[in-house]
């Protein structure tokens, strides 16, 4: 027979309250799933369709974790994934992401570093769509979802931005073509662009938008390379050709300042709309004296 005080349930929910042990659980299982997507992903290879398929699974395996992780866990409503305002912000992070790559690409036109050389069959397109889903649902449920979110809680939004654009920007090293450069650049104009779009609506969508759309942007239509990572040719047969501080190198343009100005002034836009509508969170210090 059950005492119905036992305290044990409040006991485990305190223990596993802990920020650190939060974040290793929800971290680590999200980021087995991304794993395992990708490893799917290659094996499937040459048959993009398939990978829509395994990508758009997983994804919903990882929104169900996540989900469940917090209503069961941290006994909360999932607030930062509600579909109140989804379309709005989804569809607003598509346009936007899209949109500065594509003001990036249109720079290195003007400068003639980026030439277009032809056309691709339409089917081209179809492989970036994978990686773009995996890399937007994934990663921003392992890195503003799990990562900025917990750390937020703890030691404030100022550090959690700065934590979770680092690990963001340097996680990328493991890429083949990856270089420092680019892994900095990517910690500042894209870790601090999408914290901030977390930070200013409170949900994730905004920067599942961003995410989507600039990869998918980047590697499905302009043919460009994905943050050092090998990609497969898209729409646009180009040729790019100039300064790697400006066309990114190897790397993509993600390591050029051209990059780096657009999206990290949008980012500081995003923030400053933070702070205006005192979604700034003090460390629990401040909170809790």
């Amino acid at each position: 027979m059950t005492d119905a005080h036992d305290p044990s349930p409040a006991r485990w929910r305190r223990v596993l309250g802990f920020p650190p042990l939060r974040l290793a659980l929800l971290g680590g299982a999200l980021f087995l799933i991304l794993g395992t997507s990708n490893g799917f992903v290659l094996r499937l290879a040459g048959e993009p369709w398939a990978a829509i398929a395994v990508v758009a699974a997983m994804a919903a395996l990882a929104l169900g974790v996540y989900a469940g992780f917090v209503r069961l866990v941290e006994g909360r409503p999932v607030a930062e994934l509600s579909p109140a305002g989804m379309g709005q912000d989804l569809g607003l992070g598509l346009l936007v992401g899209a949109g500065l790559y594509t003001a990036c690409v249109a720079v290195l036109m003007a400068l003639g570093f980026y030439r277009i050389d032809g056309l691709n069959p339409l089917s081209f397109m179809l492989p970036a769509v994978a990686m773009a889903l995996g890399s937007g649902i994934f990663e921003e449920l392992l890195f503003r979802g799990a990562l900025f979110r917990i750390v937020e809680e703890w030691l404030g939004s100022w550090i959690a931005l700065a934590v979770s654009s680092l690990v963001f920007g340097f996680v990328h090293l493991v890429n083949p073509e990856a270089t420092i450069l680019g892994a900095l650049f990517i910690s500042i104009e894209a870790g601090v662009l999408l914290g901030a779009a977390y930070m200013a609506t409170r949900r994730l969508w905004l920067g599942i938008g961003f995410h989507i759309a600039w990869n998918y942007t980047q590697s499905g239509i302009f043919s460009g390379i994905v943050s050092g990572s090998d990609s497969d040719p898209g729409l646009l047969r180009s040729t790019i050709a100039g300064p790697p501080l400006l066309t990114g190198g190897s790397f993509g343009l993600e390591a050029s300042l051209i990059a780096f100005l657009f999206c990290t002034a949008t980012g500081v836009l995003l923030l400053v709309m933070a702070v205006r509508r005192g979604q700034v969170v003090p460390p629990a210090w401040r909170r809790f004296p």
